[in-house]
């Protein structure tokens, strides 16, 4: 909120990044479970500091800003999100009955989770206009991707944990940053003008 009485609704820096830090603390802790100890702890100590300290970066800069302008972002009401939103929800859970269910190979249903996750942010990429999503999505697809890799190499369920559940977290918290970089340098170009 400013010092005046304008009202405003929160902005998609914040909306964005709640989603994503909280998203991301999931995939950390959940996947970080098998790790043994100290990792574990390390892990799950930095993933909460680098969130926390994501959060207080992503409230200092949205207070620093004016109340956004109108723009012919369609968002949620912008065909490409519903699309990605069902292709997500029938892939994720079709694709995890496959393979906890037929394959019985739990141990890379995170890889999967990874892939699914990080494919859905091409169309909302679009849908929103941040083109940064293209880089998270092609992050946490390859993640997924590694770590099905990994598993058929023989590598443990906690190393594919690590590599597409940890990893993709982090990719999150990557995510958050770069939307604030780039809500800063809309700030900074408009400043200037």
């Amino acid at each position: 909120m400013t010092g005046t009485n304008n009202k405003r609704q929160l902005s998609g820096l914040i909306v964005g990044s709640l989603v994503a830090l909280s998203f991301g603390t999931v995939f950390v802790m959940v996947n970080s479970a098998e790790l043994s100890s100290p990792w574990q702890l390390v892990i799950r100590v930095v993933a909460v500091l680098v969130a926390a300290g994501l959060l207080v970066l992503v409230f200092r800069t949205e207070r620093a800003s004016t109340p956004a302008q109108q723009s012919d972002v369609a968002g949620f009401s912008d065909p490409a999100y519903r699309y990605a939103v069902i292709f997500e929800v029938v892939a994720l859970f079709g694709g995890l009955f496959v393979i906890n269910g037929v394959l019985k190979k739990p141990d890379v249903a995170v890889a999967w989770v990874a892939v699914v996750v990080g494919l859905h942010f091409f169309p909302l990429g679009r849908a929103w206009r941040m083109p940064f999503y293209y880089w998270l999505g092609g992050a946490m697809t390859v993640l997924g991707l590694a770590g099905f890799l990994a598993h058929a190499a023989g590598a443990s369920a906690a190393t594919v944990a690590l590599i597409s559940g940890v990893g993709s977290g982090f990719a999150l918290y990557a995510a958050v940053l770069m939307g604030i970089r780039d809500t800063r340098s809309r700030q900074v170009a408009a400043a200037a003008r």
